[in-house]
C-alpha cells in the first residue's frame, strides 16, 4: 500500500507532464501562416508605440522600458533593431533635442495595423469557439496559476538548488 506521499508525488509528476505538454503545444502552434518578422519583445515595443500614439502620446524609451518591465538598453538594442530596418525611427523634441520619440515608420504601422486584424479576427473566431466565459476561466485561472508559481518560486529560490 502507497502512503500518500508517494500517491501524490505520482500526481504531481502527471501535473507536471500535463502543463509541460500545454506550453510546449502554445510554443510549437503557429497563429499566422507566415512567419513573423519580429519576436515577442519587438512586438510588445511596437504595441506600446502604436497604442500611445492612438492616445495621442509619445514615448521616449524609458517610458517604453518601464512599459514592458525591461531595461533601457535592451529597449535602445531593440530600437537600433529596428531602426535599421526601417521600422521606427527615433524623432527628437523640438524644445529639448536630447530628448527622442520613437515612432513607428508609415510601413510598419500599416502592417502592424494588418496584423492586429489577422489577430483580431484570430481571437474572435477562437471566442465564439469556446465562448466568453471559458476564456475569462482560461485568463483567470492562469494568471492565478503564473501569480503562485511566481510567488512559490521566489519564495524557496534559496533553498531549492534547481530554481
Amino acid at each position: 500500500m502507497k502512503r500518500g506521499g508517494e500517491a501524490n508525488m505520482l500526481d504531481n509528476n502527471k501535473t507536471m507532464q500535463e502543463i509541460y505538454s500545454i506550453c510546449k503545444k502554445f510554443e510549437e502552434m503557429r497563429l499566422f501562416s507566415k512567419k513573423i518578422p519580429f519576436n515577442s519583445s519587438e512586438l510588445q515595443l511596437l504595441k506600446q508605440v502604436v497604442v500611445a500614439s492612438e492616445q495621442g502620446q509619445k514615448l521616449i524609451s524609458s517610458e517604453i522600458a518601464r512599459r514592458l518591465g525591461i531595461t533601457r538598453s535592451a529597449v535602445s538594442q531593440m530600437v537600433n533593431k529596428l531602426e535599421e530596418k526601417n521600422i521606427v525611427r527615433r524623432v527628437a523634441d523640438e524644445k529639448d533635442r536630447k530628448i527622442a520619440y520613437i515612432e513607428l515608420s508609415s510601413d510598419a504601422y500599416k502592417y502592424y495595423e494588418k496584423l492586429r486584424g489577422e489577430t483580431n479576427f484570430f481571437f474572435e473566431k477562437l471566442i465564439a469557439k469556446i465562448g466568453e466565459k471559458e476564456m475569462e476561466d482560461f485568463i483567470r485561472v492562469t494568471n492565478i496559476f503564473i501569480d503562485a508559481l511566481s510567488e512559490i518560486k521566489d519564495q524557496y529560490a534559496e533553498t531549492i538548488p534547481i530554481v
